[in-house]
């Protein structure tokens, strides 16, 4: 398995604002930011600079946005790499190819976005067999994460943090909580999606108690289904 297939090639331009937000996670991701671009500075200070991140809680939510947005906010590439995709009963393979990505994204000081990081340790409590061999990925995890350079930026993603190696939480500095969003944060996000849409397309009945991105696809299916009643009743009179 060679571990750069598995590389999700991502191109989106997001900013941050793009992102719905709570502000005080918000406020975090901002200084995150400008630690990184006023990295030599905080450095001649001997301060230590914040490049390890986990982004937890509910699926939908915006994770893998933001990271796209900070990607973007300091201008360096971003490599993703969904965790769930790579544990193969080759292990030894499997660590190997991680330390290869991990090279790549120290030595072009990318982002390097780690999805579903909770794959792990789901998968060292599986099967009694691979416990030893799962112990051995996760070590080499926790030297990659121990040597990672301040300078390159690992965001990693979970929506289980309750089942992830301890050791591997307390390497991140931050930790930051994605819950599902109020109804309020919600209307704020249709009002905001909408928008783009002429005014007798924008009345819909909305859905709470779902994620941002249950929201936008509940919302642009039933657009696009009042669109599509919309054009066939201008073709009925029209024939």
């Amino acid at each position: 398995m060679n571990l750069y297939n598995l590389i999700i090639q991502d191109k989106e331009e997001v900013t941050l604002n793009d992102v719905f937000l709570d502000p005080a996670n918000k406020e975090q991701f901002v200084q995150l930011i400008k630690e990184h671009t006023y990295i030599k500075e905080l450095q001649e200070y001997g301060l230590p600079i914040n490049n390890k991140v986990l982004l937890q809680g509910s699926s939908g939510c915006g994770k893998t946005m933001t990271a796209k947005a900070i990607a973007n906010a300091l201008g360096k590439s971003i490599i993703i790499l969904n965790l769930s995709n790579i544990v193969s009963s080759r292990i030894g393979e499997t660590s190997q190819n991680i330390k290869m990505i991990f090279d790549k994204a120290s030595r072009e000081r990318s982002v390097l976005f780690l999805d579903e990081l909770d794959q792990i340790g789901k998968a060292r409590g599986s099967d009694d067999k691979d416990v030893g061999e799962m112990r051995r990925l996760v070590n080499t995890l926790l030297q990659l994460i121990d040597y990672y350079p301040e300078n390159a930026l690992l965001l990693c993603a979970t929506n289980h943090p309750e089942i992830i190696d301890t050791a591997l939480i307390r390497r991140f500095q931050l930790k930051i909580n994605y819950e599902m969003p109020s109804k309020e944060f919600l209307d704020q996000y249709y009002d905001n999606l909408l928008s783009q849409f002429p005014e007798d397309l924008r009345d819909i009945e909305r859905q709470y108690g779902i994620s941002f991105a249950e929201a936008k696809d509940y919302a642009l299916t039933v657009v696009k289904g009042n669109l599509i009643k919309k054009l066939e009743a201008k073709n009925e009179t029209i024939a």
